[in-house]
């Protein structure tokens, strides 16, 4: 079979390798779409933290069960199917108290061992989710929008809550729309108007500001002269993720979404007197997933608008140096084997 590894930062190549064999407990997944995510952007450009070289990145995948065995989640050979990518332990103390997301030994395909851009994968049983009712691009963006569905249910959102969403990516929206759900008021905001444009049309968010001039006074005048009540960081820029701290409203929350590679620091009396508290949010959980499959079966993410780049997987090395440019504007690139 083919695959596509990224030998080091910069290089990709493809290789012909052996299709993998059933085993007790896996299921083999014929690729059928794979999107391009942040990590995979960074660990091209060499800025990835838990990453090793050579690696076969892809952790955003939807596919066809090609092989299965008897299982107990009522999975077939021709389901469709998306993919859990985290691979825990089940043992470790975070595993027992469910937060599967932040296991102790995890292993997340595509960074810690080798994920789907190539044209078959083994995957275990219990990191599938049976998806015929959803599109496969669907499918496929299942896992970056739980994301932003976990860093909502960190950050403990209500309806009652005037929500912050710092960077307009691919997992900055995934946030805002789970804010949404949540019934939440919500603003986004991002150096890129385009990206803010685009988060008013997919996220349906209530407002949007640019990050720059006295950011303060932009986000009072948002929220009837109060400070949000969360503030969600998902840029994984040191500078952004410090100042968030002063965005917040005295006993606010922040949630950090995005992952940087640098120390963190913040103004002790501040955070302090306005009582705050920090949440890391890491991955997802199986619940969060339900969730988001729930919002596209009713009708509540627009899949197509989403996806703005789209390659054959024959194509993408060629093509991934254009997804990096700015200047293309891209929201969600996505791989497509047929």
């Amino acid at each position: 079979m083919r695959a596509i590894v990224c030998e080091e930062p910069g290089k990709f190549s493809m290789k012909e390798e052996q299709k993998p064999e059933l085993v007790e407990g896996s299921a083999i997944v014929r690729v059928r779409r794979i999107g391009i995510c942040g990590t995979d952007m960074h660990a091209y450009r060499g800025r990835q933290p838990f990453f090793t070289y050579p690696r076969i990145l892809g952790h955003e995948l939807s596919g066809v069960i090609e092989e299965i065995g008897p299982n107990d989640e009522g999975l077939s050979a021709g389901d469709r199917v998306c993919v859990i990518p985290y691979l825990h332990c089940g043992e470790c103390r975070a595993c027992q108290a469910g937060k599967t997301n932040c296991c102790e030994n995890i292993r997340v395909m595509g960074v810690h061992t080798d994920g789907g851009m190539r044209e078959w994968i083994r995957v275990p049983i219990r990191h599938l989710i049976q998806a015929n009712d959803i599109s496969l691009e669907g499918a496929a963006i299942v896992e970056c929008l739980s994301i932003g569905a976990h860093a909502v249910r960190r950050g403990q959102l209500t309806a009652k809550d005037n929500v912050l969403v710092i960077g307009a990516g691919p997992i900055g929206l995934g946030v805002m729309i789970a804010a949404k759900q949540a019934g939440a008021r919500t603003a986004a905001m991002d150096l890129a108007q385009h990206r803010l444009d685009f988060s008013k049309r997919w996220a349906g968010v209530d407002a949007a500001v640019t990050s720059d001039g006295d950011v303060e006074a932009k986000l009072r005048d948002m929220f009837g002269g109060q400070l949000p009540d969360v503030v969600i960081d998902a840029t994984g820029n040191k500078a952004s993720m410090e100042r968030s701290f002063q965005y917040a409203g005295h006993g606010g929350r922040i949630v950090y979404v995005g992952l940087v590679r640098e120390d963190i620091t913040f103004h002790d009396p501040l955070f302090h007197a306005r009582e705050l508290t920090l949440y890391a949010s890491r991955n997802a959980t199986r619940e969060d997933f339900a969730d988001v499959m729930r919002w596209m079966r009713e009708g509540r993410v627009d899949i197509e608008s989403f996806v703005t780049h789209r390659a054959p997987f024959e194509q993408t090395i060629d093509t991934f140096e254009q997804w990096l440019d700015p200047a293309q504007q891209v929201i969600k690139a996505m791989v497509t084997l047929d």
